[in-house]
């Protein structure tokens, strides 16, 4: 009860993009939450796709025990995902400035044949 009760008041770590890759490096999961239009235009090689209005009623598909970044194109969708994980028992964060800030320090954006991307 009292875990269940903790996570409702926990705020999600909020990461720069190099942070946030630095993460996902050591094996935590980056999760997009855009719409799929925005996913096959461009996205993290090793993100996992999951849209944020699918999030809630398909949670059981992410691993509880590892940590997740969720990215979006800006920071905000991602923001509501990483607050709705962690009140759901998860250790999430939030890339700041999500895609935008991704592309901003350089870091890759490939489609889903691997060929480089754009964010949209």
């Amino acid at each position: 009860m009292i875990g269940k009760l903790t996570g409702l008041f926990r705020r999600p770590a909020a990461l720069t993009a190099t942070a946030a890759q630095k993460k996902v490096s050591n094996g935590a999961v980056l999760l997009d939450v855009r719409d799929l239009p925005e996913w096959r235009a461009g996205h993290a090689p090793q993100a996992r796709h999951l849209p944020l209005g699918d999030l809630r009623d398909r949670l059981t598909e992410l691993p509880k025990d590892t940590p997740v970044v969720a990215v979006c194109r800006s920071g905000r969708r991602s923001a509501i995902a990483a607050r709705l994980l962690t009140r759901h028992g998860y250790t999430a964060s939030n890339l700041t400035g999500g895609m935008h800030a991704w592309v901003a320090a350089g870091l890759p954006v490939v489609t889903q044949k691997n060929r480089p991307g754009q964010i949209i």
